[in-house]
C-alpha cells in the first residue's frame, strides 16, 4: 500500500494516477493524503493544483525517471539489498577527502562507472569521497548546483539505486561518502515545489535565486522539508556526511538557527545508527560559531570549508592578486592561516571593503574542523577557462603546495585528478534544454569575464557539449612521466600523515611557523616541514638538530646540524626524534 502525501496549505490538489485524477483529503496541518493499496513501487504519479494547468511532480519525489518535468515514480527504500551491515562509518577527524563530480570522473559519467575507479582512491589513501550534488536537475549534465528535486538522485547518473550501489561499494572498500547538498535556492528550471506552498521567501534573493523561506509565515514545514531531505540522504542512502552549500545564503532569524536544528537531529540519527555522521558547511562568513560545539554556544557543525587557506596558498604559489586574492600572497599571510585557520578574522578585507570574520580560539577549536584544499570545483571551474594549477605552476611548486596541505593541522581535500596533476581543465558546463535559459547562461558567462579582460572567444561556451567532454578526466595520464611522480608524492604524503601523529595533530596552538626570503618552516611537534619557494638553493634554519629526512620532494636535500639545505622549489619533512 502506498500513502500519497503532499503539503499544500493554501490551495486544493488532486492526485493523478494511471491517467485518473483522484480526490485527496486535506488535514488540518495543510497536508493532503490518499491511501492507494494497488499503487506499488514503480507506479508513476503526479499532482494537479487548482491554479495550474498540467500535472506536477511531487516536491518530495524520490525518483524522477523522466527528468524534473516528468511524473514522479513510487520508490521503495526498503527494497535495496545493502551489503554494508558491518560498516561503522568514517569520522572527519583524521580523514582525507576527495571531491568528485560524477559526470566527469569517468567517460561514462555514472555511479556505476565511478565504482570501477574506487580502488584508485583506496590506493591513494582517501577516507571520504565527496560527491558534487547529485539530486535531480534539468538537462543531462551540469555541476549539480541547479537542483530542484531535493530528494531524488539524478537519473542520468543512475537514479536512486545507482547512488545506493555507489555508497554500498564505497563502504565495502572502506571509503565513506559525503554528499554535497544545496538548500539555499532552487535551480532555474523545474522548480515546482514553490507552486505547492511558500517555500520561497518574499524577503529577498541571493546570487543564485530567490531565498528559501526559513523564518517567514508557514516556514516550519519548509524547514522540515530541508531537514527530512538531510536525514533521508544519511539514513536511506547510508551516506556518511553532507557538505552544506553556501550556508551564508540561508537567511534565518529564528532563535534556533536551521544549522543548529540540523545538528541536533543529525546527532540523534547518528546515535540511532551507531556511526558518525558529519555536517560540513561552506560559508563565506569566517565565523567559527558554525563549528563551535552547541555546549559552548555554537551551532555544532562537524566542519567547514576554509577558503582562506586556499587563497593564501594559491596566491603565494601563483603570484595572482586579482579579486579576492588581493589581500593574500605573502608568507606572513600563510603563517596566519597555518596557525589560526582564518586570514580575515575581524580584519580589513580589501575585496569586501570592510572588516570581515572572527578570530578562531586556537586553544579550543581543533584544526580538523577546517577542510583545506589547494583546488576544488569552485576555484578551478569558476576561472575563465577552468584551468587547474598544473597549467600554471611548475612541478616543483605543485609538490611544495601539496606538502604544505598534507602536513597542515587541517582536514585535507583533493579535487579529482589533482593527485596526478591532471592536464585537462574543469570548466563551467550546463545542458539547459530551454533556449532562453541557455542563452542567458552563455551571455552571462561571457559578460562576467569580459569585465576582467577576457575576449568572448576565449571563454568556453557552457552549453557546448565539448566543454563538458573536455572536463572529463583522462585516466591514462596517471602512468605518464611527470603525472606518475605527482601521484606517488600524494600517496607518500597521505601515508606519512597517517604514520606520524604529529602531522595530523589538529591543535592549532601547537603549530609554530617562521619564514624568511622565499622560505617557510612549520614545526609540527617532533617534525618540521621546510619549503623553499625560490628558483635557487637556500639553507634554512630548523632551530633544532633533525634526526632524519622523512620525505623530500626533490633529491639533493642536505641536513646540516640545525639547518637544512634545500634545492630550488623543494619541500622536506624532517623528524627530530
Amino acid at each position: 500500500m502506498t500513502v500519497f502525501e503532499v503539503w499544500v496549505p493554501e490551495k486544493t490538489v488532486k492526485l493523478r494516477l494511471d491517467g485518473t485524477d483522484r480526490e485527496m483529503e486535506r488535514g488540518e496541518d495543510g497536508w493532503w493524503r490518499l491511501d492507494v493499496p494497488e499503487a506499488g513501487p514503480g507506479t508513476d504519479y503526479a499532482y494537479l493544483l487548482n491554479d495550474h494547468d498540467g500535472a506536477l511532480p511531487d516536491p518530495r519525489s524520490a525518483w524522477q525517471p523522466e527528468g524534473v518535468h516528468g511524473p514522479s515514480r513510487v520508490y521503495d527504500h526498503t527494497a535495496f539489498a545493502w551489503s554494508d551491515q558491518a560498516w561503522t562509518g568514517r569520522q572527519l577527524p583524521g580523514s582525507v577527502l576527495y571531491e568528485m563530480h560524477v559526470g566527469t570522473f569517468t567517460a561514462e559519467g555514472t555511479f556505476d562507472a565511478a565504482i570501477a575507479r574506487l580502488d584508485h582512491l583506496v590506493e591513494l589513501g582517501v577516507d571520504l569521497v565527496e560527491l558534487l550534488p547529485v539530486n535531480s536537475f534539468n538537462g543531462e549534465y551540469n555541476w549539480g548546483y541547479d537542483g530542484v528535486c531535493w530528494y531524488a538522485p539524478h537519473e542520468a547518473y543512475g537514479g536512486p539505486d545507482g547512488l545506493k550501489r555507489f555508497v554500498d561499494a564505497a563502504h565495502a572498500k572502506g571509503l565513506g561518502v559525503v554528499l554535497d547538498v544545496v538548500y539555499n535556492h532552487f535551480g532555474p528550471s523545474g522548480a515546482y515545489a514553490p507552486m505547492f506552498a511558500p517555500y520561497l521567501s518574499a524577503a529577498g534573493t541571493n546570487p543564485w535565486g530567490d531565498s528559501v523561506n526559513l523564518d517567514g509565515g508557514l516556514s516550519e514545514e519548509v524547514r522540515r522539508y530541508i531537514i527530512d531531505s538531510v536525514l533521508g540522504w544519511l539514513r536511506d542512502y547510508h551516506v556518511d556526511g553532507l557538505r552544506l552549500d553556501a550556508v551564508h545564503a540561508l537567511v534565518d532569524h529564528n532563535a534556533i538557527n536551521l544549522l543548529e536544528q540540523l545538528t541536533i537531529e543529525v546527532e540523534s540519527l547518528s546515535t540511532h545508527l551507531g556511526r558518525p555522521l558529519s555536517l560540513i558547511a561552506e560559508s563565506d562568513l569566517n565565523d567559527p560559531k558554525l563549528i563551535t560545539p552547541r555546549e559552548a554556544g555554537g551551532y555544532g557543525l562537524t566542519g567547514q570549508w576554509d577558503d582562506d587557506v586556499h587563497h593564501a596558498l594559491h596566491a603565494l604559489l601563483t603570484g595572482e592578486r586579482q579579486g579576492y586574492y588581493g589581500d593574500f600572497g605573502s608568507l606572513d599571510g600563510l603563517e596566519t592561516v597555518l596557525t589560526g585557520a582564518f586570514f580575515h578574522a575581524d580584519t580589513w578585507s580589501s575585496f569586501r571593503r570592510r572588516r570581515h570574520g572572527r578570530p578562531v580560539d586556537r586553544a579550543r577549536i581543533p584544526g580538523h574542523r577546517f577542510v583545506a584544499y589547494l583546488q576544488n570545483h569552485d576555484q578551478i571551474g569558476n576561472r575563465a577557462i577552468g584551468d587547474r594549477l598544473s597549467a600554471t605552476l611548475s612541478p616543483g611548486l605543485l609538490k611544495v603546495g601539496a606538502t604544505l596541505l598534507f602536513t597542515s593541522p587541517f582536514t585535507p581535500m583533493l579535487f579529482m585528478g589533482e593527485e596526478w596533476a591532471a592536464s585537462n581543465p574543469w570548466q563551467f558546463f550546463t545542458s539547459h534544454p530551454e533556449p532562453e535559459l541557455a542563452a542567458a547562461v552563455q551571455n552571462g558567462r561571457r559578460r562576467e569575464f569580459a569585465s576582467h579582460g577576457w575576449a568572448e572567444t576565449e571563454v568556453p561556451d557552457p552549453q557546448d557539449p565539448a566543454t563538458f567532454q573536455r572536463s572529463k578526466l583522462d585516466w591514462s595520464e596517471r602512468e605518464k612521466p611527470g603525472h606518475a611522480e605527482i601521484l606517488d608524492l600524494h600517496k607518500r604524503l597521505i601515508a606519512l600523515r597517517r604514520e606520524r601523529a604529529d602531522l595530523s595533530d589538529p591543535r592549532l596552538d601547537k603549530v609554530e611557523v617562521w619564514h624568511g626570503d622565499q622560505y617557510l618552516v612549520m614545526r609540527r611537534g617532533n617534525c618540521a616541514v621546510a619549503v623553499n619557494l625560490a628558483s635557487s638553493p637556500q639553507t634554512v634554519s630548523l632551530r633544532a638538530a633533525p634526526r632524519k629526512v622523512l620525505l623530500a620532494t626533490e633529491q639533493g636535500v642536505v641536513l646540516q646540524r640545525d639547518r637544512v639545505e634545500l634545492p630550488p622549489e623543494t619541500a622536506v619533512v624532517v623528524a627530530f626524534r
